[in-house]
């Protein structure tokens, strides 16, 4: 009873300092049921099954910690050909932006969408989030439908020839940055949306994206050098008959990263991969990747590849689980969950799941934890590579998988390119 009493002022205290922005009906109504939601399902601690391994406290608290304003200044995809959206401080910069226009495609801000009477956006803004919430609860997702006011709203109406690329800036160590992004791919349509650098202090972010038939959508994601900042991320997905959803995150450092993926696959002979690279350094560090797939439709494909470099204290943590509900026969679902320990003192926290009703199925999910391979960093050694340049050519074969989901190789190239310059640092 203490327990819920504290869980429920730490709720009332959160949503007590958030305004419910005005809108069109329907996004008012959306905005409305998502404190409903906050307020029963109450905010993250440590005593929720599914945060176990990872103390919410910096992210449930009215006030963002103060931070140093420093963060990774250069452009990871700078030498790519994007549509740039800029975002300071947690803000939609429009002079710093690109003009939001391209071939394929429509964008505009979330808030002059959720101003409009009629929008397509209805049928995703909050839907996406609320259908996510089963069978585990995700207040933190709801309490950003309920008050983010920035974001981006894309809609792909056809094959969109160059990537959208969010990046985030910040010029204060105090902003609480909390920012929404809805994205629709028609059928038949592609796009990419790469994300990049520093919203805050704090930052809240959701992507609800959805999928229509045939359609493809690939997101790749720089979480950088941004030591002292604590940052949740959710993305919610909708994949329908052979559409193709295709995710992947590279994070370095930062003193708490919570990535949260929850994908739906609907249609049949749909494919659903998420990946993440993951190189932490210090007490600190804590990383927690949490993935939900769920399997309801025949003859789809799903992948979970992870991979975490932790030395001097870091921790790392995988909760990852693949559903395949009755009917879904012929369900392809692999998930691998690794840890390559640096340091002694530095540890890896996996839960991998697997629940199951069909059973016409090849599902399955392995987690492993280990240190540098000794007989490899002779081998390299005792061929004149020196000892700092042999670990971090073994850190990039181990993460070589990882990288490997990323389509793109020019953009694979980029995100290689800057792990050899982290892991050289």
């Amino acid at each position: 009873m203490v327990l819920a009493h504290a869980k429920a002022d730490l709720t009332d205290a959160r949503l007590n300092c958030l305004t419910v922005p005005n809108g069109a009906s329907w996004a008012t109504e959306a905005r409305s049921a998502a404190v409903a939601r906050v307020r029963a399902m109450g905010l993250p601690t440590r005593r929720d099954e599914y945060w176990k391994y990872t103390n919410p406290a910096a992210l449930t608290s009215v006030d963002a910690a103060t931070v140093n304003d420093a963060a990774d200044a250069e452009a990871v995809f700078g030498a790519t050909d994007a549509l740039r959206i800029v975002f300071v401080d947690g803000a939609f910069d429009a002079d710093a932006s690109d003009a939001p226009a391209a071939d394929g495609m429509e964008i505009e801000t979330l808030g002059s969408a959720l101003t409009a009477d009629i929008h397509w956006a209805r049928d995703v803004f909050g839907a996406l989030e609320s259908k996510g919430q089963t069978p585990v609860d995700r207040p933190l997702a709801a309490l950003n439908i309920a008050s983010a006011t920035e974001g981006m709203v894309i809609r792909a109406t056809g094959k969109v020839s160059k990537p959208v690329l969010i990046e985030y800036r910040q010029t204060t160590g105090v902003a609480d940055a909390m920012i929404h992004h809805v994205v629709k791919i028609d059928a038949d349509a592609d796009l990419t949306v790469l994300e990049t650098g520093t919203a805050g202090a704090r930052v809240n972010t959701v992507l609800e994206v959805d999928v229509a038939d045939s359609a493809a959508f690939h997101h790749v994601r720089t979480q950088g050098r941004d030591h002292d900042r604590a940052v949740t991320t959710h993305c919610f997905a909708r994949v329908a008959s052979e559409a193709t959803f295709k995710s992947f995150t590279l994070t370095a450092n930062g003193t708490l990263t919570r990535n949260e993926c929850v994908i739906d696959i609907v249609g049949d002979n749909a494919v659903a991969h998420v990946a993440g690279a993951c190189v932490g350094d210090g007490r600190d560090f804590h990383h927690d990747d949490t993935v939900f797939i769920t399997h309801d439709a025949v003859n789809c494909e799903s992948r979970q590849v992870f991979k975490k470099v932790l030395r001097n204290g870091a921790t790392g943590v995988f909760q990852g689980k693949i559903l395949v509900k009755e009917g879904a026969q012929k369900t392809d679902g692999y998930q691998i969950s690794q840890s390559l320990l640096l340091e002694d003192d530095s540890q890896f926290l996996a839960k991998p799941e697997l629940e199951i009703y069909a059973d016409d199925v090849a599902c399955s999910h392995g987690s492993t934890s280990g240190a540098i391979d000794e007989m490899a960093l002779f081998y390299l050694r005792s061929r004149g590579v020196r000892h700092a340049d042999a670990i971090s050519l073994l850190t990039l074969a181990f993460l070589a998988e990882a990288l490997e989901e990323i389509e793109d190789e020019g953009l694979s190239e980029a995100i290689r390119d800057r792990l050899e310059i982290w892991l050289a640092c």
